[in-house]
């Protein structure tokens, strides 16, 4: 029996080396032929000898997983990843559960029960909002991993109810558990992976069997098959177009801001649609090696490459923690050896207060708040970042990297240049040029309308003929009327004039009654604010702004210069953007990041392996969104220079907490160590420390308009 691929979904899955003892382990399990596990989209990929084994398989991957990481959900890749109303339904139960445990905790610290009754609801309300945080803390050290957050936060809550304070036990375990589900919820949108692109594979090839056609999926389609491509569709697969003339959009999948023209002999790529005629395709690769599935590969092989950024607290723990806690016991035990006099149970106290205000409470909250602060900054100004450390590493911004069309401009087409010839006027040009792209829904004959602005009268119109491939032939008003490309001049033996237009774009050569009248420039347009947005990235200290684009030299060059860019690179396909990229971060400041904009599918493989990609979300494919860290809802390019405003600030804000909250946190464990500080002093140390960062972190969220960016020339 053949072998088959089967694919399953780790929701949840955030330790990379974790990743790597699950790949192993599923690969020596008997029936699977290979497997391989990638952490950037959580897809777990394996190679069954035998489909009637899959659901032996799936239960002995079910238990690996839930053996190395418990917390992992999997799921197939035909289920959906990331249900809303799933999410939804979990983020409800959690805050129950925490409203409870607060209102308990509310009740008892205000109402004035009996002391066993005020202890037992203390207890209740402790095990409720804390219980998922010790049972980490149990589980981890079980594990062997110890003098983690989870640990620390528990020996500090533990150590208050140790020393009779169970208001601030529980105090603490509420302001940790609210900090940590705005966390979750952010990793959770940061957490989306690029399965969203998956939805712009072909669902179907229309493969000629004999004299009919059946849809086929395309992975059953065979070199040398002929498919056709009907108006509207995908292309599925690579080919050689055998009949039939038409245009097609390449713009998702080669950044080509004009519609292509093809006609028998051309290739044609998977990816592109086809706009207006029916195309006979001869297939020339397998779907495994087309276009569209190399760019979809792309993507995850660029995703692998980015190291994964470990958590600020967790790093910081990891060092604090088993200090923290080896200074407890040590300030506990060693004293009443050494000094005389000294009691036990005074030093135990002096070390379980040391242990309350040790606890970095103020840090576990703070830091990600003021990230989440300065997300909820952003967002109020269409930016979406996708999680802190893409905020943050907007502080070290050295390279910029844009795409051209959808990004530095429109992506919408405008006449740019019109030039006339024998003695006819530029209004009569472009009237003539309207009336007989009138019946025609080609993006550059709505441009041409759009210039005219003249009403249309269609009984003037007394043929009408469009040529595919070359243009449209009309009788207009008597007149015989050419309007297309240079090929359709060279049909109806019309020559064309000497003079040419200087401004890159798609050219319109216009004939009336068999004499050449002039023609038409259609350019994409530069978005008003890309040029100030380029200089205040350079006001920022950006040091290097460069193009990649698969528009032709010309216009590339011609948006380049006008926005002073750097580095131009133009007609490039997105493996060739890849490999630029690559020679451009080299070239970065040692600790530099590089951040790419781009909005087309073809640019999602650069943006998964760009340090940051930006993606322009208003009009940007969904695939460039999903593989983007951060996206600007308002297709401006301007929001990367807000974008980084916010950063900095937002790195201020969190570096103000760190420095307070240390300092605080060290004055109070000296005077405690020395026995002169009591414990309400170690609780606001604490507590009260915590909860002046988190406000202070909470100021980014408020202060949005501090960001505002001057957009004016």
């Amino acid at each position: 029996m053949d072998n088959c691929r089967e694919y399953f979904i780790l929701e949840g899955l955030k330790c990379a080396g974790c990743a790597d003892k699950i790949e192993e382990k599923v690969k020596g399990v008997k029936g699977i032929k290979g497997a391989s596990l990638n952490f950037f989209s959580k897809k777990l990929s394996v190679e069954i000898a035998d489909k009637e084994d899959i659901k032996r398989i799936a239960g002995e991957i079910a238990s690996i997983v839930r053996g190395i990481e418990p917390d992992v959900e999997i799921k197939t890749v035909d289920m959906e990843a990331e249900n809303m109303k799933e999410v939804i339904e979990t983020n409800i139960n959690e805050i129950v559960v925490l409203g409870i445990g607060i209102l308990l905790f509310t009740a008892a610290f205000i109402l004035p029960f009996s002391l066993w009754n005020r202890v037992g609801m203390f207890v209740f309300s402790y095990i409720l909002i804390g219980g998922r945080v010790i049972n980490r803390a149990v589980r981890n050290i079980l594990k062997g991993r110890f003098f983690d957050e989870n640990f620390l936060m528990t020996a500090a809550t533990l150590g208050a109810f140790a020393v009779g304070e169970y208001p601030e036990a529980v105090a603490v375990m509420v302001f940790y558990r609210i900090g940590e589900f705005f966390e979750e919820l952010a990793v959770k949108r940061s957490r989306r992976s690029i399965r969203a692109l998956m939805d712009f594979r072909p669902d179907y090839a229309n493969l000629k069997a004999g004299d009919d056609f059946i849809k086929v999926h395309p992975e059953d389609v065979k070199i040398g098959d002929i498919i056709m491509i009907k108006p509207g569709e995908k292309v599925p697969l690579d080919g050689k177009v055998v009949g039939g003339r038409s245009t097609v959009d390449t713009s998702a999948l080669t950044g080509e801001s004009m519609p292509k023209e093809l006609e028998p002999g051309r290739e044609i790529l998977s990816g592109f649609i086809n706009r207006e005629g029916i195309l006979m395709v001869e297939v020339t690769k397998d779907y495994s090696d087309s276009t569209l599935s190399r760019i979809l590969n792309l993507v995850e092989d660029a995703g692998n490459k980015k190291a994964p950024i470990e958590n600020f607290i967790t790093r910081f723990a990891g060092y604090y923690t088993p200090l923290v806690v080896f200074s407890a016991v040590g300030l506990a035990l060693l004293p009443p050896f050494f000094i005389e006099g000294a009691q036990f149970g005074d030093w135990l106290y002096r070390a379980l207060i040391f242990l309350v205000v040790s606890c970095p409470c103020a840090l576990v909250l703070s830091v990600p708040l003021g990230f989440f602060g300065g997300i909820g900054a952003a967002s109020k100004k269409g930016i979406l970042v996708k999680g802190g450390n893409y905020l943050d590493a907007l502080n070290h911004l050295d390279t910029v990297v844009f795409d051209k069309t959808g990004t530095l401009t429109k992506g919408v087409f405008k006449v740019t240049d019109v030039l006339t010839e024998g003695g006819i006027s530029r209004d009569e040009l472009l009237k003539y040029a309207a009336y007989a792209e009138s019946c025609s829904n080609h993006p550059i004959a709505r441009s041409i309308l759009e210039a005219y602005k003249g009403e249309i009268n269609n009984n003037k119109i007394e043929s009408y003929e469009e040529l595919p491939g070359f243009g449209i032939v009309a009788k207009i008003e008597g007149k015989e009327i050419a309007v297309g490309n240079g090929r359709l001049m060279k049909r109806e033996k019309i020559k064309p004039g000497r003079r040419g237009s200087e401004i890159p774009g798609t050219v319109l050569h216009i004939g009336i009654n068999g004499e050449y009248a002039g023609q038409i420039t259609i350019s994409d347009e530069i978005k008003e604010d890309a040029k100030v947005a380029v200089k205040q990235l350079r006001d920022l200290g950006v040091k290097k702004i460069a193009m990649l684009t698969g528009d032709s030299r010309a216009a590339a060059e011609m948006v380049g210069r006008h926005l002073g860019l750097d580095e131009i690179y133009s007609e490039l396909l997105p493996e060739q953007k890849l490999e630029k990229l690559e020679v451009l971060n080299k070239e970065k400041s040692p600790g530099g990041k590089l951040a790419f904009v781009g909005d087309g599918i073809n640019d999602a493989p650069v943006l998964a392996r760009a340090d940051i990609g930006v993606a322009m979300g208003g009009l940007g494919a969904d695939a460039a969104i999903e593989a983007a860290d951060i996206v600007l809802m308002t297709d401006e390019p301007s929001g990367l220079v807000s974008a980084v405003k916010i950063a900095r600030i937002t790195k201020n804000v969190v570096w103000q907490n760190i420095v307070f909250s240390l300092s605080v946190k060290g004055i109070i464990l000296l005077m405690g160590a020395l026995g002169h500080a009591a414990l309400w002093e170690a609780v606001f140390a604490d507590v009260g420390v915590a909860l002046i960062a988190v406000l202070n972190a909470m100021r980014v969220l408020l202060t949005p308009r501090s960001f505002s960016v001057n957009i004016g020339t």
